[in-house]
């Protein structure tokens, strides 16, 4: 079996936030759990909504435990004071699976470049620092079909690793649906390679 801290990632449990204000303007920050871009973008569009009078949403994400995915934006602020400071924060931080956005409201004095890179950076660091952070193990969804007869094996196999099911269908074929933990994956695999007739597809989360 592989070494289980090598599969885990920290993020947040839930939604936090946090304001920051210097010379006037003040900063709205946001910290999102995100498990998918569909996510980020609807949290995005609210905080347009919502805050539809505001100078600027700016923001930063990523996702996935092994933390490639990512973008950060300055939202029309000038390049490199906005998305990268708040983008830094989840990097000072550690987390994935994380949107901060910053919502500014000028406050009539311009703060310069480096105002600026200080004031997104505060606003992120502080809504990080008020979120609880959790550590996660990562895991992918994979659909199993096998032959009647081994769903004993299969249901024993749920039972003894703790696997979450999320689906099953008890025909001939059956189907189990199920999240596997990365470091149990090389064994699962082999268990079930032993048996006639199993088909693994991994599937999207």
């Amino acid at each position: 079996m592989l070494d289980k801290k090598c599969f885990t990632y920290k993020t947040i449990a839930s939604p936090s936030a946090a304001t920051h204000r210097v010379l006037g303007s003040k900063h709205l920050a946001f910290a999102f759990p995100v498990s998918s871009i569909e996510d980020v973008k609807e949290h995005l569009e609210k905080l347009k909504r919502d805050y539809h009078d505001a100078s600027h949403v700016c923001y930063a994400w990523r996702l996935g435990w092994e933390k490639k995915n990512y973008r950060h934006s300055d939202a029309g602020e000038p390049s490199g004071t906005a998305g990268r400071p708040i983008f830094g924060q989840l990097l000072s931080h550690d987390l994935t699976d994380v949107l901060v956005a910053v919502v500014r409201y000028f406050g009539g004095t311009k703060l310069g470049t480096g105002g600026l890179m200080d004031a997104y950076k505060t606003a992120a660091k502080l809504a990080l620092d008020s979120a609880t952070i959790v550590e996660r193990e990562a895991r992918e969804r994979w659909v199993i079909e096998f032959p009647y007869a081994h769903i004993g094996p299969m249901m024993k196999m749920v039972k003894d690793h703790h696997l979450e099911k999320i689906s099953m269908e008890q025909g001939d074929p059956g189907k189990l649906e199920v999240f596997i933990p990365l470091f149990l994956l090389p064994e699962i695999q082999q268990k079930l390679a032993g048996l006639e007739g199993i088909l693994m597809q991994k599937t999207e989360v």
